[in-house]
Parts: C-alpha cells; structure tokens; sequence
C-alpha cells in the first residue's frame, strides 16, 4: 500500500528522536577516550657547588705576599654551557670579578681561578651559579687565606705578625697572641730557627714563612714513655714541656753548659725546687741533679754559654717553675 506524505511525516520525526541521543552518546564516547594532552615542560637540574685551596698551608692558611693562590671549584652534577661567577675580597672589599666556564671532569663540572694578592690581609673567594632553564641557583664559600708581609721583625704590628703568632703557637712555641713583635714573640722565633736550623736571630723573613706553610719546625717527642717530663735538646738548644702521652706542651729556647762545663747527659728527676732570685742570679730553680737546674738568667744567649745548667730567659722561668713539679723526669741528650 503506497503512504501519503501526511502518514510519513510522524515515522521521520520518531526516527530523528531515536537518532539524537545515539549521536549525543557517540560524541561523548569520543571527548572521554580522546583528552587532550597538555604540553611538556623542562624541569632545571639542581645542584651544589665546592670550594678548595690547593696548595696553600698554615694553620691558619697563609700566603705570601708576592705568591699567588689557586681556587679549584667542583659542581654537581655537570650541565653543557653553565658558568661560575667567581668574587674575591681583600679584607672585606671586593677586588676581582670573573666569570667562568664550567669544563667537564668525571661526571661534574670544573673551574679554576687564580689570585696574588697586592697586599696583606685576608682573602676570601665566593663563587656563585645564577639560575638558568637548565640549573638552579646555588653558591659557596672557599677558606680564608691571610696574606702576610714576611718581612717583620722588632717593633712590628699588625695582621702578619699575629699570623706569625697563631703559626708558632699552633706548634706549641711559647709565644703571646697579641699582634705586636715584642721580646716573647722574639725569644719563640729564635726557638723555632733553632729546630729548623736557621740564623738564630729575633726576626721572621721569606724562608720563615716558607717553612711555617710547609708545617716545619714541629718538635718530635724523644721519650713519650715518660709521661709528664721536660726534654733539654742539647743539639737543638731548646727546652720542651711533654705532657702525658707523649703531646707536645710549650717549646722554650735555652742555654746548656759551655764546652768547658758541660751539661751531664741522661735521665733524671727535679728532687728541689727554689722560688725566687738566689745568689748566683738564679731565678726560679728547678734542681735535677747535683746543683744542676733548670733555671731562668739574665744572660741566654742563643749557644751553650752555662756553667752546666739549662738557662731560660727571665720571662718564661715563673711559667716553667711552676709546671714544674718534684719527681718530674728530665731527659736530657744531644
């Protein structure tokens, strides 16, 4: 039976309401399975960064004037094309700028810079990695160096000779810590030219200061066996306070018998003890052996020049007598 087009016009209508849902179904099938994908985004590497001195020595760490100082820095890990900005200051006022490729070397990146410092003072190097896309930002700090003046001597003050100070009394000379080159800071650089085998003169100088950075001059203990002793190194002409275990407590210079009235050679023990000025101009008296002392004088040249005794000068015997105690060892050699 052939349909007019009045009885086609409802079947068309059921048919597109049957449609629009499937369709509306089918389009949300297709944003659920299909999201779009955000774009990727580079995250910068961290990293650290370390400072050393190379070939700088002291305690504290020194350099001198004239010389110059190598700053070796590592950054972890290494990333192509960053760069170092690297600072020194001179007492406190920045004095150099540069700006340096990191180099590869064993999986981190490398950089070096080198200073000489025009005059005394102390010097400090900072370096610095601005953040870039590929790094984070990170810095650090290299240890201190004290340039010195080597030249000083008698009179002298100032930053050099209170290195010259904390380097002597780092290898336990008897020396005071306050700036100024006076008579006890003479009298302990005499006690350490003595142990290095130098002029023996109140005076510091290049070789000195040499020898101090390279940790020379440090005394070696003879008879640590002996716990709390003094040892009277008559090759040497220093006398050595030893405490128990063998440690190192103050080194004095001083002066043994002459040729003709030699200092007797072995162990021995303080069995008297006299405070004060006697009369043979003997000042705080420590007896080891047949009215042989330990004692200060007016007169310590830098030789034997005694009678037999073991001279110190007049300001370091109250500190020697009264470390001293009855019983003590006393070694003395050559």
């Amino acid at each position: 039976m052939r349909l007019s087009p009045r009885h086609l016009l409802p079947a068309a209508i059921a048919a597109l309401a049957l449609a629009a849902p499937a369709a509306a179904a089918a389009e949300t099938t297709a944003t659920t399975t299909a999201p779009e994908t955000p774009p990727a985004t580079s995250v910068p590497a961290g990293g650290s960064m370390r400072l050393a001195t190379v070939k700088v020595g002291g305690k504290p760490l020194f350099a001198i004037v004239g010389s110059s100082i190598l700053i070796r820095g590592t950054v972890t890990p290494f990333v192509e094309g960053q760069t170092v900005k690297a600072s020194v200051y001179l007492g406190g006022r920045k004095v150099l700028v540069r700006v340096i490729p990191l180099a590869p070397a064993a999986g981190a990146g490398r950089f070096e810079l080198r200073f000489r410092s025009p005059g005394a003072g102390v010097v400090q190097v900072r370096a610095a990695h601005y953040a870039t896309a590929q790094q984070a930002a990170f810095s650090a700090i290299a240890p201190s160096v004290d340039f010195v003046n080597p030249g000083i001597g008698p009179g002298s003050r100032g930053q050099s000779v209170r290195l010259l100070q904390s380097e002597l009394d780092a290898l336990h000379y008897a020396v005071p810590l306050n700036g100024s080159f006076e008579e006890g800071t003479g009298r302990a650089l005499i006690a350490y030219r003595k142990m290095t085998g130098l002029e023996r003169v109140a005076a510091a100088g290049r070789r000195v200061f040499e020898l101090l950075e390279r940790g020379a001059g440090a005394y070696r203990v003879r008879f640590p066996g002996d716990g709390r002793h003094i040892e009277a190194n008559l090759t040497k002409q220093v006398l050595v306070e030893i405490e128990r275990g063998g440690r190192v407590r103050s080194i004095y210079t001083m002066s043994s018998g002459k040729p003709s009235t030699p200092t007797v050679l072995g162990r021995f023990r303080v069995y008297r003890k006299e405070p004060g000025i006697n009369s043979h101009g003997m000042v705080d008296s420590s007896y080891f052996i047949s009215g042989y002392a330990i004692h200060g004088y007016f007169e310590v040249p830098v030789y034997a020049a005694s009678h037999g005794c073991l001279r110190v000068p007049i300001p370091d015997a109250p500190a020697i007598y009264a470390w001293v105690s009855f019983g003590m060892p006393v070694d003395v050699f050559n």
